[in-house]
């Protein structure tokens, strides 16, 4: 029987193999001297899901695999592009067209971040201090209770996306003006879950499938997630004004249902961890 051949790496085949991965090599430092001059300022402004590190450090902690995408329910996580430098292929969220509204409850895109770019523990201790403090208040309580309600809101409170800033300049409210209908252009596919206990909402809806009617407009304070420990409507020299407060989370629910054509509210990266 004959022996199978065994492959030989000849000389000219290892300096045409060595050639190809010195090629290689050298259009992956071009590529990367390429990224890091594109923009950087840009990439630093990119709101990232809830529980992002330092900037500095996610971006080279996210390996871009996109289970964020994924899981995320309401879709508000997209991936940059080249444009945004050594950020290429990560996870950033643009709220004028998805806000994060917390739909998931318990912040998924934080549980399956493999590398934690996305660091769920500061997450799971807010969960867990709401639990036993609930516990301590409550002694009679019994067990039969479900604790995910009282963890979740401990956990999204405890998120730090961003801070919302509001331009009095272009509000409604401070120019004193109220609103009618739906908050978006026509065919606006932007989703969220209303915080309003009389929808009794399990799933996010269309943003334009919510009509309002108010006097003075407040939308970014009557459908935030968090409520008014986050942004409240306050008296402005006679007139009512949104202000946002110390625990906004900087999800861009507010940025995303502000029926102002301008923009009236964005969100400032600068509360990131």
């Amino acid at each position: 029987m004959k022996k199978p051949k065994t492959p030989e790496l000849n000389r000219r085949q290892f300096l045409m193999n060595g050639a190809v991965a010195v090629t290689a090599l050298t259009a992956v430092g071009l590529g990367a001297n390429y990224l890091k001059k594109l923009n950087v300022e840009n990439s630093k402004s990119l709101l990232r899901p809830p529980g992002a590190v330092n900037e500095d450090e996610f971006i080279y902690a996210c390996i871009k695999c996109g289970l964020c995408v994924q899981i995320c329910p309401v879709n508000a996580i997209k991936l940059a592009t080249i444009k945004d430098g050594l950020s290429y292929g990560t996870p950033y969220i643009d709220p004028r067209a998805q806000a994060c509204d917390f739909s998931c409850d318990a912040l998924q895109c934080i549980e399956t971040c493999p590398t934690s770019a996305l660091d769920f523990i500061p997450f799971k201790t807010a969960g867990e201090e709401a639990f036993i403090a609930y516990n301590k208040a409550n002694p009679n309580i019994g067990k039969d209770y479900n604790p995910i309600a009282i963890q979740s809101k401990a956990m999204k409170a405890n998120t730090t996306m961003g801070l919302a800033v509001i331009n009095l300049d272009t509000c409604f409210a401070a120019k004193g003006k109220g609103f009618k209908g739906s908050p978006r252009e026509d065919g606006f596919d932007g989703v969220y879950r209303s915080p309003n206990p009389k929808r009794k909402e399990r799933k996010a809806s269309l943003v334009n499938d919510h009509a309002f009617n108010r006097d003075i407009c407040d939308l970014c304070v009557t459908e935030c997630p968090i409520g008014e420990t986050a942004i409240i409507m306050e008296n402005n020299g006679n007139i009512m004004t949104p202000k946002v407060l110390d625990a906004c989370t900087g999800c861009g629910v507010c940025v995303m249902v502000c029926p102002s054509s301008e923009d009236t509210i964005v969100i400032d990266k600068l509360k990131t961890v």
